[in-house]
């Protein structure tokens, strides 16, 4: 039986946005079943709620952003990402402002955190979406495809025209463990004349080599070098973890995707959303195939034939 989670008891977090610079704080609480991931944004005087959904999520060109009633919380997907790979599917998190603290560019600090306050299961089964049907999405020389598969799988190809990162490949099955010790650690990652420009334009205020791989002409600039030969390739399947939880249910289906990034990963959620005859909902417990077998024989056919399988 796979049942909903949320945290063992409150905790908070806190650090540098980067791109405000500012100092946030983020204070995580329980949540009941079926509430979601919640970001309560304290915007000056009112307190504006925000789900982590598809349909929220209002820019993809620096990072993943949400938005509700013209309040946003921007980078959100190493958060997300971390929380997917420790079950958690309720969770209310207060954040005092823009966006979600960087930390060390990572996913580490968020799984650290979790994992020292612990986990509650809910009375409530867990639903995933099961890929059925291979679903597509081309834009120019970015790629992604999803294949059904048993399992959350995500095999990424990168391209860079730069010896530091050139091609690189990496594909991971998905579980808590193979997440937090390949996945989590690798950092978001930029090019110099790109830093730049950002600050240039006030924007990375509070991005630094603490927190974020960044690349010149001759290569890493970090004194510490990368954590994994390919820590770039990782990233990319860090990001897509976050991105991906904005399904709303963790997916059984295997991503594939080349030179992919945040809004192709946003609209190919949406596509999942919007073509169901690819995919069908699954619940692995003892009561959710009784209901079915009750009042859908087809649904507790699918759901019998997973667990088996």
């Amino acid at each position: 039986m796979i049942l909903q989670r949320t945290i063992g008891a409150p905790t908070q977090i806190s650090g540098i946005g980067l791109h405000s610079g500012a100092q946030i704080n983020l204070k995580l609480r329980p949540a009941q079943a079926d509430t979601g991931i919640i970001f309560h944004r304290h915007d000056g005087d009112r307190t504006v709620a925000i789900k982590a959904a598809a349909e929220n999520v209002v820019d993809t060109r620096l990072a993943t952003v949400l938005g509700c009633n013209g309040v946003t919380v921007s980078t959100v997907e190493h958060f997300l990402a971390a929380l997917t790979a420790c079950g958690i599917d309720n969770l209310h998190v207060d954040i005092d402002g823009p966006e979600i603290p960087i930390l060390d560019g990572s996913a580490s600090p968020f799984i650290q955190l979790l994992q020292k306050v612990g986990t509650i299961n809910h009375d409530k089964t867990r639903k995933f979406i099961a890929i059925r049907k291979p679903i597509e999405l081309i834009e120019g020389e970015k790629r992604i495809n999803i294949i059904p598969s048993r399992f959350f799988r995500v095999t990424f190809d990168i391209v860079f025209e730069h010896k530091a990162i050139a091609l690189q490949q990496y594909s991971m099955k998905f579980s808590t463990e193979n997440f937090s010790k390949e996945i989590a650690p690798a950092r978001t990652f930029g090019f110099l004349h790109e830093v730049e420009y950002l600050k240039a334009n006030g924007l990375a205020r509070g991005g630094s080599l603490d927190n974020a791989v960044v690349i010149d002409e001759e290569g890493v600039m970090n004194p510490d070098g990368l954590r994994f030969q390919d820590e770039f390739v990782r990233h990319k399947i860090l990001d897509a973890c976050g991105d991906f939880s904005l399904l709303g249910h963790p997916m059984l289906g295997h991503i594939r995707a080349f030179k992919a990034g945040h809004d192709i990963n946003a609209k190919m959620v949406r596509k999942i959303l919007d073509t169901p005859d690819c995919w069908t909902y699954v619940e692995f417990g003892e009561e959710a195939l009784l209901e079915a077998r009750r009042t859908s024989p087809q649904s507790y056919a699918n759901n019998l034939a997973w667990l088996q399988a």
